[in-house]
């Protein structure tokens, strides 16, 4: 739809939103294509490729009309950008994320072959603090052995109490159909609480009439 870098670039908030956010080499691009089958975010050998919020409405085969937006956010904590690309969270990363009113699901992605960085607590108190819903997604899961994997799983559920952490691969599949569940599940329900309010708003201005 459109890459941003400001506010007034965003699109029209009309349809439920699914934010993918992580550490610049986390492989956010990958899982975005991987979700959809397709080549839809530009992959790089290159960490910190992302400078803006892009937007990519998804359409079902069979419906003419987009019932979901993925939005493609710049990654963040490799050394040769993070003072820079901090430097400008507040300009549009933060409005976003703070006041962005179809914003159904955030999802944090953690590399599970490495223990979480400072950046990544950073990211999940941010989004604990601002109330926005999220799940983790321990990405690269295929690297490590079922043990390994486990313990990994196991380190980010104490690191992160009361959050849902699904481990994901790109490359084999796996946990894509759990994650798709769960961004699903986050926008039927940002669906009907918008349809509730636009429901009051109607019957409060008729009661006004």
């Amino acid at each position: 739809m459109i890459a941003a870098t400001d506010p007034s670039h965003f699109p029209a908030p009309v349809l439920p939103e699914i934010a993918f956010l992580g550490r610049s080499n986390v492989g956010k691009s990958s899982v975005i294509n991987s979700l959809v089958g397709k080549k839809l975010a530009k992959t790089s050998a290159s960490p910190g490729r992302t400078r803006s919020i892009n937007f990519f409405e998804l359409r079902w085969p069979g419906r003419p009309q987009p019932e979901l937006v993925f939005t493609d956010l710049p990654g963040y904590g490799y050394a040769l950008l993070s003072r820079e690309l901090s430097s400008r969270w507040p300009e549009f990363i933060e409005p976003y994320l703070n006041e962005r009113p179809c914003l159904a699901l955030c999802l944090a992605l953690v590399d599970v072959n490495v223990p979480p960085q400072e950046s990544d607590h950073q990211l999940l108190r941010f989004l604990s603090s601002i109330g926005r819903p999220f799940v983790i997604v321990g990405t690269k899961s295929d690297r490590l052995s079922g043990n390994q994997l486990r313990n990994s799983l196991q380190a980010l559920t104490q690191g992160f109490p009361g959050a849902r952490v699904l481990p994901y691969s790109a490359r084999t599949g796996a946990g894509h159909d759990e994650l798709w569940r769960e961004i699903r599940k986050a926008g039927l329900a940002h669906g009907d609480r918008s349809e509730q309010l636009r429901q009051a708003v109607s019957d409060s201005s008729s009661n006004d009439l």
